[in-house]
């Protein structure tokens, strides 16, 4: 907690989406959130409108895979209650046959590598808070596979398994880790950002799907599993639209 009581929560990959969508819910929920990205204007633009709507929040550059700039990070934190693990990303959507093999390392560098830097950065400061939360954005895709998909699909299987694996290690010490695994979710750049900016792609994969989920559905997924009594662990949260049965089954009004 800050001088003043207030528990912190840093959320990784705060520019946008689900990360912007889950620093909102944190700070609705009472937390001081320290939002960090590569993209400083977006998320000072953002502790700004938090802060003018009377919460607490700050915004620091951070660039995940750069192990340097996560430990200064972590070093010039007073305390961490909370850590969102957001960051991540795809890239690509080829075969395996064909699938660049720079795609599938930076889907790992951020997603896995990413992820491994901050939490283990962190983790003492959580443990030291004597009721820390780790949450692990992952994917849908992190249990189930689908075709065209392979490099994503390791990455965020990769991402579970450190979770996973880390839950077992610390149990024990007042640090809980929680995985929050969505599936179709629309937001303004996953799947432009997937698709090297062809938005008419992007476009045909949430097409004729009425509700896919939206980034503040799963914002208010990490916000409520958060927010549990410190005994509860959620260990695994998989929340779809109702539209999709898998990866690979939806329905589509056409």
């Amino acid at each position: 907690m800050t001088a003043n009581g207030t528990p912190i929560a840093v959320v990784t990959g705060a520019s946008g989406g689900i990360g912007a969508a889950t620093a909102r819910g944190l700070a609705a929920a009472g937390y001081e959130v320290v939002l960090t990205a590569r993209r400083e204007d977006r998320i000072t633009a953002l502790a700004r409108e938090l802060t003018q709507a009377g919460h607490q929040a700050r915004a620091q550059r951070l660039d995940i895979t750069d192990r340097a700039d996560v430990d200064a990070f972590a070093a010039s934190l007073e305390r961490c209650d909370v850590l969102v693990n957001n960051a991540g990303g795809a890239h690509g959507a080829d075969p395996v046959a064909s699938g660049d093999p720079a795609d599938w390392r930076l889907m790992f560098e951020v997603n896995v590598l990413g992820t491994l830097h901050v939490t283990q950065a962190l983790l003492p400061a959580l443990t030291a808070s004597g009721d820390g939360t780790v949450v692990v954005l992952t994917s849908t895709a992190a249990h189930a596979t689908y075709e065209g998909g392979a490099g994503y699909v390791a990455a965020k299987h990769a991402e579970h398994v450190l979770a996973e694996t880390l839950r077992l290690e610390i149990v024990g010490t007042p640090v809980r880790v929680i995985e929050v695994a969505p599936g179709m979710v629309r937001t303004e750049e996953f799947a432009t950002v997937r698709f090297r900016g062809d938005t008419e792609r992007a476009a045909k994969v949430y097409e004729g799907v009425a509700d896919p989920l939206t980034a503040e559905d799963v914002a208010d997924t990490i916000t409520w599993a958060v927010t549990r009594p410190p005994h509860v662990n959620v260990d695994l949260l998989v929340v779809r639209p109702r539209a999709q049965a898998s990866n690979t089954k939806v329905h589509r009004v056409r």
